[in-house]
């Protein structure tokens, strides 16, 4: 198996959570992601959907979970709908979860196949007042092709008119955003794999390596040790390409002299890491790389402190914020006059830092939770400042995956190498 498997006392707890936060005779649906074309016949890799997966484990396609806490019969009080194989399948495409499979995964006791969903939902909705569906309701989502969850929206509305329709999205945020030890475990061990990667590329990087061929190697590492591979599309910038932030061409060689922002990281078991490096390219930082590195070290750690409980987002940033004008004018990059003058939009903070530190980690890389929520113990956040001189063709940012904790926050990746002095002995112990 490439993936240790999870207990199915850890998925019937999140779906006894979320029936806690349900109206009265409510029905929950929840469909799986569609498996999505490319051109001619190909199709993209299968991603689940994260929330079905929280709730299920089922890792499958054309699946749908239907929870019904107050049906009379309390076997129609949850149902999981599955694919039903065939030898043409089990031949083109491998075995589908049997139902016996099914149950012992997900420790859903009634089990039906797919097919047999429209007829069980004509039979049932009459029976509910309340119908929780589910939309994308991430703050970022831009989403341009309709899933499987949105095409059934419209049918079940148009099917069903007179029903009270309540959005599944805030509850599963509400559930999602602190993490249990299941999850904590597997976020652990995407992080344990991804320091494997990063220690390789320290023996391999150079002169003259195409930054594709360091996202090579990391590939390598990740999937020999258990990863399906990257937790989202690898970003290798080296020079100035490490001034775009969501640089993923990685296609352009490793000059002598520049520095390599490698952001990139593994999964595992569907959990996501997520990891940021700089380092020199010769294995030697200039005193201008060196010194704009442990600027970025110093926000880095300094947004740790402040990544506490009770703090909010917004407020978080604005410290951030502080944290970095101080820096930036340390560097020469703009006087102690600007910075007083410069106005509450910091307008000279963020040109040379223009994005978020922290965000919320799980199934997603970028993961849900209600808007404005404090910051608890439980919850996992990366911290990921940086500084992009673009005139100078110069680009930082280092990251880390945290978790709150009461007094103090556990750093999921403390043991992958984040000190320059560290990163440059161990890159001349390769040479």
């Amino acid at each position: 198996m490439r993936y240790e498997s999870i207990s199915p006392q850890f998925f019937v707890r999140n779906r006894e959570n979320l029936r806690k936060l349900l109206k009265p005779k409510s029905m929950v649906i929840l469909h799986a992601n569609d498996i999505y074309p490319t051109n001619a016949d190909g199709t993209m890799s299968f991603k689940q959907n994260s929330d079905l997966f929280y709730l299920t484990g089922v890792d499958q396609e054309e699946t749908t979970l239907v929870l019904m806490p107050d049906a009379v019969d309390p076997k129609e009080r949850e149902i999981l709908f599955v694919k039903e194989t065939s030898e043409h399948i089990a031949v083109w495409e491998g075995e589908k979860l049997t139902k016996e499979q099914a149950r012992e995964a997900t420790g859903i006791e009634r089990v039906e196949w797919s097919h047999t969903f429209d007829g069980f939902l004509h039979r049932m909705v009459p029976q509910m007042d309340h119908i929780y569906l589910a939309t994308n309701e991430h703050l970022r989502a831009s989403v341009v092709v309709e899933t499987r969850n949105a095409r059934f929206i419209k049918e079940c509305q148009a099917r069903y008119p007179l029903h009270r329709y309540e959005r599944l999205a805030p509850c599963l945020h509400r559930l999602r955003m602190s993490k249990a030890p299941e999850e904590l475990k597997m976020l652990q061990h995407a992080c344990d794999i991804t320091e494997a990667g990063f220690r390789r590329v320290l023996e391999f990087i150079k002169p003259g390596v195409g930054e594709w061929e360091i996202e090579a190697e990391l590939l390598h590492e990740f999937v020999r040790r258990g990863s399906r591979g990257f937790a989202y599309s690898p970003i290798i910038g080296t020079g100035k390409n490490a001034c775009v932030l969501h640089y993923v061409e990685n296609d352009k060689i490793c000059q002598d002299g520049d520095m390599v922002l490698m952001d990139v990281a593994a999964e595992y078991a569907g959990w996501a890491s997520d990891l940021t490096r700089t380092v020199p390219v010769n294995g030697k930082f200039t005193k201008r790389q060196r010194d704009v590195y442990d600027s970025v070290l110093r926000v880095f750690r300094g947004a740790n402190e402040i990544l506490r409980p009770g703090n909010t987002l917004m407020e978080y940033q604005k410290q951030v914020i502080e944290l970095m004008e101080r820096e930036l004018v340390g560097l020469g990059l703009f006087t102690a006059k600007e910075a007083r003058e410069q106005g509450p939009d910091k307008a000279l903070v963020k040109k040379y830092f223009m994005h978020g530190t922290s965000h919320h980690l799980g199934l997603d890389v970028h993961d849900v939770a209600p808007p404005h929520e404090p910051f608890a113990e439980g919850m996992v956040f990366t911290i990921e400042p940086g500084i992009y001189i673009r005139e100078e063709a110069m680009g930082v940012r280092l990251e880390n995956d945290f978790v709150i904790g009461k007094d103090t926050n556990f750093d999921l990746m403390g043991k992958i190498p984040i000190e320059a002095e560290e990163i440059e002995a161990l890159m001349r112990k390769s040479s």
